[in-house]
């Protein structure tokens, strides 16, 4: 959600200084799927989702209120756009983790790394290079062993949602590209718009009747434990992500801080298996494998692609 500027990588030595910061996002990331599968039903998913960016959009406007003053009718707009995609993104994402298991939903939402080259090369009717279609090959089958931990089942309604979580972060990524008027907005202001949308958006849905307690009823039953977790993914998942994204990027290259944030399936499978008591079973161990190494594969492709595009 935050835009990338190019830097000059930093030197050797403090190299570990810029990149632990970022791996501890890529964790925090991996885990945010068991906490909101901890603090979260079925019928408390927009509740959920009202508090845990209602407590965060306060101190994002603040810090970013005379970026945002700054901002067009059109950014405005293009921003607010995007916050309704992005909406879509994490209901599909909460309703998906509800109904699986934390593991196989950071693994699957991974797959964002193979569909987004797959539709901008459809876009701009650009062949992709074999190797990565090999990996996105690669990575789909990893999927559909990946469902099938306990033996050969249907995959769970949250599979499926979590696949079309995918599909819609892929969405989000190509239009953050192809809407002209936010190319030019602070990364900051461009995310306390989005996120902005998406909590108005969660906000109608909570007053619809049907979907579920009010928010501040749902707050007023949560113990010492969900809190806990509802901080973890307002505070750590969301601000301290952003900020430390941000930082990075002009510190180190942004193909290291991709490679460090590419790890987050990584720490799903392991904060899901070791936390959560999570199974994968010899097919699903199987599939993760296949998943990690094509999501991999397929981003070396796409760097090696773009490199050689950009010699002169």
């Amino acid at each position: 959600m935050s835009s990338v500027a190019l830097s000059a990588p930093a030197p050797p030595r403090r190299a570990w200084a810029t990149d632990l910061p970022v791996l501890l996002v890529a964790f925090v990331w991996g885990a945010s799927y068991l906490a909101a599968k901890g603090i979260t039903t079925t019928h408390t998913v927009i509740a959920v989702l009202v508090l845990r960016f209602a407590i965060v959009l306060p101190v994002l406007v603040v810090a970013g209120r005379r970026r945002l003053r700054a901002l067009s009718a059109q950014q405005w707009r293009g921003a607010g756009l995007l916050g309704l995609v992005l909406s879509l993104i994490f209901l599909l994402e909460t309703y998906g983790v509800v109904h699986t298991s934390a593991t196989n939903a950071g693994l699957i939402i991974s797959l964002t790394m193979i569909f987004t080259p797959l539709a901008e090369a459809a876009v701009t009717r650009v062949r992709p290079p074999r190797a990565f279609l090999a990996a996105a090959g690669l990575s789909v089958a990893g999927v559909v062993l990946l469902t099938q931990g306990g033996g050969f089942t249907s995959p769970s309604a949250g599979d499926f949602l979590m696949l079309l979580a995918a599909l819609a972060r892929t969405v989000h990524v190509l239009a953050m590209a192809r809407i002209g008027a936010v190319q030019e907005a602070d990364s900051l202001s461009l995310t306390t718009v989005q996120l902005a949308s998406a909590v108005a958006v969660f906000a109608v849905l909570a007053a619809v009747p049907g979907t579920g307690p009010a928010p501040w009823t749902v707050a007023a039953d949560f113990g010492a434990t969900e809190w806990a977790g509802l901080v973890f993914l307002s505070v750590f998942c969301t601000l301290f992500a952003f900020f430390v994204q941000a930082w990075s990027v002009r510190r180190t290259s942004p193909s290291r801080v991709s490679l460090l944030l590419g790890t987050e399936p990584l720490w799903a499978a392991a904060v899901g298996i070791s936390l959560g008591g999570e199974r994968l079973g010899l097919l699903g161990g199987l599939g993760a494998v296949l998943v990690l190494g094509g999501t991999a594969w397929g981003r070396r492709s796409v760097d090696r692609l773009t490199a050689e595009a950009g010699r002169p």
